[in-house]
C-alpha cells in the first residue's frame, strides 16, 4: 500500500471518528445543559426518557429528523437551505487538526491553528445567509448582529494566536502542546493570563454563547437566524453549536492548558478531562448571566478586549526580545 493511500484510508477513518464524536458530544452536551439549567432552576429537567432522562435527546433527534421539511413562502429557497447546511459542513474540518493526543491527529499540520481560523468564519457565513434568505426582518437583524459580533471578537482572538505564536514560534498545536509541561505551573495559561481571559470572553461571543447571544435573542428577534427553521434545518444550527462548543474548548485547551499532557500518564484522557471542563462552565455560564446589551457587547471588545490584546501581545513581543 503506497503513502497516498494510506493517508487517504487514515483521513477516511479520522472522518468518521469525528462524525461519532461530533454526535456523541451533541446528545452529551444537550442532556448536560438541560439537567444543568433544571438543577440551577430547581427543576428535575429531561426524566421520562431513559434513566433520569438520559435518552431524551436521541428522541428529540429522532423527532427533528422525521419532521416535515418546510421552505418559508417568500424565502429563498437555495439560500434558506444552504445555511444550515454551510453551518454543518465546517464542524469536521475543525476537528482534524486538533492533537487529541500524541499518536490521535487526523492531520498533523504545521498551520493547524490557521485552519481553525479559517473554517470557524464559515459559521457566521451560514449565520448570515440564513438571515437573508428567510426574508423575514426578524432573521436578517439576527444576522446582521452575527457579522457584526464575529468582526468585533474575531480580532480579539486573532491577537492571542499571535502573541502564543511569538511566544511558541509556532503555527502548529501540537508543537504548541509540546512546549507545555505537564504540571499547571507549566502552562501557558500562567504565562499569558491576560490571553486566557481574552480567548476565553471571546470564544463565548463568537459561538453566541449567553450572555452573547445576541443574534438569537429571544427577548428581542424572536429568534434571530433561526426564527423560519424548524425540524432538521433548525437541528443542524444546534448541532453546528454544540460542536463549536467543543471545538473553542479544545482549542483553549491545547494554547493555554497543556493539552494531553498532566502530572502523570500523560494521554487523551486528560485532553478530554481539561476540554469537558470549559464545556462545563460554558453551559453554566448559560444559566448564571442575564443577557447584555449590543452596544455593550461591541464595547466590551473595541474599548476593552482589542487593546488589552493589543498591549498582551506588545509586552510577549517585548520579552521574547529581551529573553
Amino acid at each position: 500500500m503506497s503513502g497516498v493511500e494510506w493517508t487517504f484510508i487514515k483521513i477516511v477513518i479520522g472522518m468518521l471518528l469525528i462524525l461519532g464524536f461530533i454526535a456523541f458530544n451533541a446528545i452529551l452536551l444537550g442532556y448536560g445543559e438541560r439537567k444543568i439549567s433544571g438543577f440551577i432552576q430547581g427543576r428535575l429537567g429531561p426524566y421520562a426518557v431513559g434513566p433520569h432522562g438520559s435518552l431524551q435527546m436521541m428522541v428529540d433527534m429522532v423527532k427533528l429528523m422525521t419532521k416535515q421539511i418546510i421552505t418559508p413562502k417568500k424565502a429563498d429557497g437555495f439560500l434558506f437551505w444552504t445555511a444550515p447546511i454551510l453551518s454543518f459542513m465546517s464542524v469536521p474540518v475543525l476537528f482534524m487538526v486538533i492533537p487529541f493526543s500524541p499518536s490521535f491527529t487526523v492531520i498533523n499540520s504545521g498551520l493547524g491553528i490557521v485552519i481553525i481560523l479559517a473554517f470557524s468564519g464559515l459559521n457566521v457565513l451560514a449565520l448570515c445567509i440564513g438571515g437573508l434568505g428567510s426574508n423575514n426582518k426578524w432573521s436578517l437583524l439576527g444576522a446582521a448582529r452575527a457579522v457584526s459580533q464575529f468582526i468585533a471578537f474575531e480580532v480579539p482572538i486573532l491577537l492571542v494566536v499571535l502573541s502564543i505564536t511569538l511566544m511558541t514560534g509556532t503555527l502548529s498545536l501540537s508543537e504548541i502542546i509540546s512546549k507545555q509541561g505537564g504540571f499547571p505551573w507549566q502552562w501557558n495559561i500562567v504565562l499569558q493570563p491576560i490571553a486566557f481571559v481574552i480567548m476565553f470572553v471571546a470564544s463565548l461571543a463568537e459561538m453566541n454563547r449567553v450572555p452573547f447571544d445576541l443574534p438569537e435573542g429571544e427577548s428581542e428577534l424572536t429568534a434571530g437566524y433561526s426564527t423560519e427553521y424548524g425540524g432538521m434545518g433548525f437541528g443542524l444550527f444546534v448541532l453546528a453549536e454544540y460542536t463549536h462548543i467543543v471545538v473553542a474548548s479544545s482549542v483553549i485547551t491545547t494554547l493555554f492548558l497543556g493539552g494531553w499532557k498532566g502530572p502523570v500518564f500523560s494521554g487523551i484522557w486528560w485532553f478530554l478531562l481539561k476540554m469537558y471542563i470549559l464545556c462545563f462552565i460554558i453551559l453554566w455560564i448559560r444559566w448564571a448571566f442575564p443577557r447584555v446589551r449590543f452596544d455593550q457587547l461591541l464595547n466590551l471588545s473595541w474599548k476593552y478586549l482589542i487593546p488589552a490584546g493589543i498591549f498582551n501581545l506588545l509586552a510577549t513581543a517585548l520579552l521574547v526580545k529581551l529573553f
